[in-house]
């Protein structure tokens, strides 16, 4: 019986060693990789990013002279071990599924013949331990827990050899080892380096039509999955359109002169203020509950009512604050709102009106200037929880943040929230946390135990978020394009915890704020993320004199072949939209190239030409959005443009098959649904096989 024990749990062990086709940076607190600015004394990781503090360093110093290794030899390859803890990767190094390994996953030949993170042939950092360590005494020996524990073979001294605990180099490389197979995540004794191959060629052009005259800033599709979508305009009227088929020659269906509905009356409407951003419960088709973001002036709205962020918990005295473009600090408020499309129709799905009375004020927060507030909201695809986008407040003549407010731990500015809008919460919960409204904090919120922060934030860093969205095949990347200040606008991959630099750094440079009132953050006290893609002002030309990212999606669309994949980001001013390539797949390391684009001759509306030029002039890009067939739109000044088959612009594509493996006309189905990815398939396999082996081990011991 034991034996079969063992084997089942070393099997068992194996099959969850963590999967390549889902690796990432990302560190054992699933937390960001970050870069700091001293070079660490015991773990000196220099390939750009670490997930070891000072303090971290020093700990696994500690904990390496514990273990009394005589041989310098195996003391070098278990100080490598150690240190893998700072490795970019360490989250997939370190953990069986939810269950984290005392030592990296150890590149094991034996179980392939193959290896691609160091450029050799074969890679067996298994064997070369064994080899190297077998008889060497360790104390406090990380290679005697639980996977040999569990196997029933007790470790009875505190200095063992690796030949005490196991039998065998293979028992030892089974427990310990993962396969060296093409992409994979294994430990060879250095920083894991997947295996680094030239970026792709990028589209010879993006190729637009255009099926709309409006002028909108937000899109979403409808959640019913259905061939509509919302559209909002700065004003704050909400439109439901239906999208005509790529290719059908069709226009949007929407009548403005009938809204979805219409909050002009609550918003405040300028060239910096408006209605910010649109979300739509995901159970919106049967519970009808939407969410508008948008600002108000408390002088001409009574319902403009809130704290301002300026305020003694912060430092600042909104007395002391002077004027901004004539307004006074916190005239200006920015706002959550739920509302409900119930009771408009038989059901919330078919509703094509809603009321403009407010159902609960989730969010209201006074301004200090009047920029860079930021406003859109979104919610999470895997979580159900609303995402709050915030810039850093502005200041006036452009004084890049002077009261430091993105750093400001008790400040809300600079910051992305993450709030629960589907629990109400008690008056001891706004109470005693402090909430600017009525939501509830998600528990695994990442400060949402810690004094010093507030319990809203899940990034902070930020100067003004400017477009945001899930990557609708890999969830877990949270892309949000942040406008920049003189020099450099960023996108980046937002993840939990993460301090994006900001007004410390404006990208990946330092900044120095001409004025600072508020105080200063020194280099050395945070460990920014950088960003992944992004662009200097210096490469933008235009007539304003100036660069404004503007965020988009990652291309999901089976419509052009040859952008699948890419992330599509732009800027507001120039007209000029990049296209971003994460090579290897799943690594974090990104390259942008400036993509061509024309207008189809076919184009339902015919788009106006740059003068001088064969080239569409969009005018001011405003926003990026996507259908529920993943098909990417952009929401410019000029109109509504969709991307559609290189073909139509004369655009060459290998990869495009007018014909084939086209996506159901919404004519046809009112539902459609993305199929799964093979990537997803494998891993749903994945989780099947271990239920059923973990359901045979829990037998084999009796407890079921």
């Amino acid at each position: 019986m034991g034996t079969v024990l063992a084997v089942a749990f070393l099997f068992l062990n194996l099959l969850l060693l963590p999967d390549s086709s889902f690796s990432h940076p990302l560190c054992t607190n699933s937390r960001a990789p970050f870069t700091l600015n001293t070079t660490l004394s015991f773990c000196p990781y220099n390939n750009g990013s670490t997930c070891c503090s000072s303090t971290q360093d020093m700990q696994l110093q500690k904990q390496f002279r514990r273990m009394k290794i005589s041989d310098s030899g195996c003391g070098s390859l278990l100080k490598s071990i150690v240190c893998a803890r700072c490795d970019p990767f360490s989250a997939d190094l370190f953990t069986i599924s939810s269950i984290p390994r005392p030592v990296p996953v150890l590149c094991n030949s034996t179980v392939s013949a193959t290896s691609s993170q160091s450029g050799q042939s074969v890679n067996d950092f298994c064997s070369k331990v064994w080899d190297t360590c077998s008889n060497v005494s360790i104390s406090n020996s990380p290679f005697a827990p639980s996977l040999k524990g569990q196997a029933g073979l007790p470790v009875n001294s505190n200095i063992t050899t690796l030949s005490d605990l196991w039998q065998s180099k293979s028992d030892f490389c089974e427990a310990f080892g993962g396969a060296s197979t093409d992409g994979s995540v294994c430990f060879t004794g250095e920083p894991v380096k997947l295996n680094a191959t030239e970026s792709p060629t990028p589209p010879h052009g993006l190729c637009l039509e255009k099926i709309g005259n409006g002028s909108y800033l937000n899109m979403v599709a409808h959640p019913d999955g259905s061939n509509r979508a919302f559209f909002s305009s700065q004003q704050g009227k909400v439109w439901l359109a239906t999208i005509p088929e790529e290719g059908s020659g069709g226009t949007m269906g929407i009548d403005e002169s009938t809204p979805f509905i219409d909050l002009t009356d609550e918003v405040y409407f300028s060239s910096a203020f408006g209605m910010m951003g649109m979300a739509f419960h995901p159970d919106f088709a049967q519970n009808g509950r939407f969410f508008a973001s948008f600002n108000c002036d408390k002088v001409r709205w009574p319902g403009c009512m809130g704290r301002c962020s300026c305020n003694t918990d912060v430092n600042c005295d909104p007395s002391k604050l002077p004027p901004d473009n004539g307004a006074q600090p916190c005239q200006y408020h920015t706002v959550i709102a739920e509302y409900s499309a119930n009771n408009t129709a038989v059901n919330a799905s078919s509703a094509t009106t809603a009321k403009p009375s407010e159902v609960r004020r989730i969010f209201t927060m006074g301004l200090p200037f009047t920029a860079h507030h930021g406003g859109q909201i979104l919610f999470g695809p895997t979580d159900g929880y609303l995402y709050f986008m915030m810039g850093d407040g502005g200041g006036p003549d452009n004084s890049g943040d002077p009261y430091n407010f993105s750093q400001n731990k008790k400040s809300l500015l600079g910051k992305i929230m993450r709030l629960d809008v589907d629990t109400i919460p008690s008056a001891e919960d706004i109470s005693k946390l402090g909430l600017w409204g009525n939501y509830s904090i998600p528990k695994d919120n990442p400060f949402r135990e810690d004094k010093g922060l507030l319990p809203e934030i899940w990034a902070l860093g930020m100067r003004n978020p400017w477009r945001c969205s899930f990557d609708s095949e890999r969830p877990s990347y949270f892309m949000c394009a942040d406008v920049g200040q003189d020099v450099f606008e960023e996108v980046d991959v937002v993840t939990k915890g993460g301090n994006y630099g900001w007004r410390t750094y404006e990208g990946p440079y330092l900044y120095n704020a001409p004025s600072s009132p508020g105080g200063n953050t020194s280099a050395n006290s945070i460990t920014p993320i950088f960003p992944v893609m992004g662009y200097n002002h210096s490469e933008v030309n235009n007539n304003e004199g100036s660069a404004s990212i503007t965020g988009g999606y990652f291309y999901r669309s089976n419509t052009d072949p040859c952008m699948y994949g890419r992330y599509l980001y732009a800027d507001l001013y120039a007209s000029a939209l990049w296209a971003g390539a994460e090579t290897p797949e799943d690594s974090g390391n990104f390259t942008s190239t400036k993509i061509p684009f024309s207008c189809a001759t076919d184009s339902p509306i015919e788009c106006t030409s740059v003068p001088g030029s064969s080239l569409p002039s969009l005018g001011y890009i405003f926003s990026f959005g996507e259908d529920n067939k993943k098909d990417v739109y952009i929401l410019a000044s000029s109109g509504v443009y969709r991307v559609v088959r290189p073909s139509r612009c004369k655009y060459t594509c290998t990869k495009e098959n007018a014909t084939a493996g086209r996506i159901p006309s919404p004519a046809t189905t009112t539902n459609t649904t993305t199929p799964p990815s093979y990537a997803s398939h494998l891993h749903h396999s994945y989780n099947s096989i271990v239920v059923i082996l973990s359901s045979l081990l829990l037998l084999l011991l009796g407890v079921i």
